[in-house]
Formats: structure tokens, sequence, C-alpha cells
């Protein structure tokens, strides 16, 4: 709970939930001084709700008798809005945790009025998907609210990163962007460690610190795009470039950005990309149904051979 409004909203939800808490009971609860706790009651009453503070031994912080707050007035278009967003989030594997998604819709369901409650229910509960659930690797809402405010504040971080390969090491990045691709986050940025443009998973961030260093992204940087374009540089056996016979509209909506990258030319669209085995680079190929050109590597060539001598030998048989 490391949010001044977060810890705010704790306070009230505190007090509407006991009868009466003391000072002391409330630092502990939000780990925060007695002094703070003052400071967040006087601004509950700044915004017209009734917080009482009793001075002497035994006193304390209560809402004044018979004061509750209003329920949340929705339309039903806004309730259907924060529903599906919630449950499309989860689908996707947006949602840092999935107990996070099941307890904002309960909650949300418990302050809705009865005849928007019971409709947004029902379409819960009727929707089905067809996209496949993606499996996500959650990162820390910590991590991810401290990367968010650093990204936008412009300030460095530090970071204590656990590669792949189980490798730990300590980092200072300058956050350009936070991206959520095929159910990962992401951070891209300028690496000081490698004086170099990096990306870096979430979900194997073990601690994030904010610095009061500053700095400025390069003009026009592309957060997407620069992660998109890394992840399809993953190191495999074979380079291949390929001129493919459509559009680059028509390209982009079949060729995935994390396996190649498209770039449009004068006699269609240049693909590059990289591949473990040619054999399967052959039936991607065949699979697209466009004309194409083989630029690199000729052995690619003699594997599109042999895949249409498969075929043509399976359809005889």
């Amino acid at each position: 709970m490391s949010h001044p409004t977060t810890r705010i909203l704790a306070l009230l939800e505190l007090l509407q939930a006991h009868h009466r808490l003391t000072g002391a009971e409330l630092a502990r609860r939000l780990e925060v001084d007695e002094r703070t706790v003052r400071r967040y009651a006087t601004r509950l009453a700044e915004l017209g709700i009734p917080v009482q503070a009793e001075r002497g031994r035994y006193g304390g912080y209560r809402l004044l008798p018979g004061y509750k707050l209003p329920p949340l007035m929705f339309t039903d278009e806004e309730a259907v809005a924060v529903v599906l967003g919630l449950l499309a989030g989860a689908r996707l594997g947006l949602a840092a945790t999935a107990p996070a998604v099941d307890s904002a819709l309960a909650k949300l369901q418990r302050v809705l009025p009865a005849q928007l409650r019971e409709r947004t229910a029902a379409v819960r509960e009727a929707l089905d998907f067809t996209l496949v659930p993606r499996e996500a690797r959650a990162p820390g809402t910590g991590t991810l609210l401290t990367l968010g405010e650093a990204t936008s504040r412009r300030r460095r971080v530090r970071l204590a990163y656990r590669s792949y390969q189980g490798q730990d090491s300590d980092r200072e990045l300058d956050p350009y962007g936070l991206v959520f691709h095929h159910g990962r986050w992401y951070v891209t940025g300028h690496d000081h460690h490698r004086a170099d443009l990096r990306t870096f998973r979430l979900d194997r961030i073990r601690e994030v610190t904010i610095t009061e260093q500053t700095f400025t992204p390069p003009a026009d940087f592309d957060p997407v795009g620069h992660v998109t374009q890394a992840l399809a540089g993953v190191p495999y056996a074979w380079e291949v470039q390929v001129t493919l016979h459509t559009t680059l509209e028509e390209a982009s909506r079949r060729v995935p950005a994390t396996t190649a990258t498209l770039t449009e030319t004068e006699n269609g669209v240049l693909m590059r990309t990289r591949a473990e085995r040619l054999d399967g680079m052959a039936m991607m190929l065949a699979g697209l149904g466009w004309p194409f050109r083989i630029h690199h590597p000729e052995e690619l060539k003699a594997e599109v051979r042999a895949h249409a001598a498969r075929l043509v030998a399976a359809s005889e048989d």
C-alpha cells in the first residue's frame, strides 16, 4: 500500500467497517505514523466526508453516526464497460493478478443498484470468448506502479533483475515506456549498465526503486515498435530475407511482429526474420498463400522445393 491516495481510501474503508479506531491502530494498519493519519483524516474532511477526531486517552477517529457513502452512480453503458474491461483484461492476461480482478468485480457488484447489479451479473455469466486465454506472467503490483510513475516523471530507476538463465544483476534504467505484449509486461529504455537500449520483463524484476536523476527520452521513440523488434530478433541459426508479393497491410495481419520485421518496398514487402529450422520456414511461406522471392539463404529454396514435393506425394497417396 504505497500510494497516498490508496492509503486515504483504505482509511475510509476502515472507518466504515469499525465504529471507532485509535490513531495508533490506524497508523499500524496503514503502515504510516499518527501524524500522517491526521493528515489523511483532514483530507477526507476536505472532500466532504465527516470524519470526527476524538481527543484524549481513549480518543480516535470515526465517521459521524448515520453517514454512508452514496452508491456508485453508473449508467448501464458505464457499468457494462467496467465489467467487460475487467473480464477482457483477465482473459488477455492483461490484469496484474487474477484475485484482483475477482475482488474488483465483487466490490463493483456490491455497490451497484440492485437492478443494474443483476443485469451485469447476467452478462458476466452468459459471456464467453473465442480468444484462447493468455498464460500471463503477472508482475508485482508495486513493480508496475513504480515503473509507471518513473516513466511518467522521467526518473531513472534501479533494478534488481533475474535473467531467463537465472543470472542476477543490478541495473540503472531510464524507462521510456511500458508495453504489454502477448501476456507479458515489458519495460524498455536506456540501460546504463550496457550503455544501450534494452528491454526487461517485469515479472523478472525482483526489486525496483526510483532515483532523483531525471532523463529525456529520444524524440519520437516508439516503445511498442522497439519491444516487438527486440522480441523478433531472438537469435536463431538462420537469417532469412524474403520478399512477399502482397501489401504491407495484408502481411501485417498474417505475420506477427514478434516473428519478423516487415518493410514495404516497390516489389512488395521485405520480410526479415530468423529461423531455427528451414523446413518450418518453408511450411510457413507456403501457408501464407502469396507469391514470394527468397533472397537469403539459398538453402531455403531447396527446402521449399522439398516441401512442394512432399505435398505432391501426399496428394497422390
